[in-house]
């Protein structure tokens, strides 16, 4: 989990040039490619999700199945005590900025 929190940092790392662009190219490469020739594969993506992980009404990261389709299945996987209080508590911070930007008129 942290190598993943950090990966970003990684990359850039690696190329020494100390651009970001790397990671979100080859991200949007693989989510393009999975929706042109309709791989049916499974990526993180960023969803709106419909009562997926008893959320609804918002967008969140998650694993989804992408294919012709786009987006065609969020797959919800099991999350034990903890992961599901993180995730609980992401969803509460994106809900507050939703609300922010409600009342800023956005």
């Amino acid at each position: 989990m942290e190598r993943t929190r950090l990966g970003g940092g990684e990359i850039v790392k690696l190329l020494g040039d100390g651009s970001a662009y790397y990671a979100p190219a080859a991200a949007t490469i693989q989510m393009v490619e999975a929706i042109l020739r309709d791989q049916k594969r499974v990526l993180p993506v960023t969803a709106y999700l419909q009562g997926e992980y008893g959320l609804r009404d918002m967008f969140m990261g998650v694993p989804a199945v992408l294919g012709a389709g786009g987006i065609e299945r969020v797959l919800e996987v099991q999350l034990d005590g903890p992961e599901r209080a993180l995730l609980s508590a992401s969803a509460a911070s994106v809900g507050k900025t939703l609300d922010t930007l409600k009342a800023m008129g956005f």
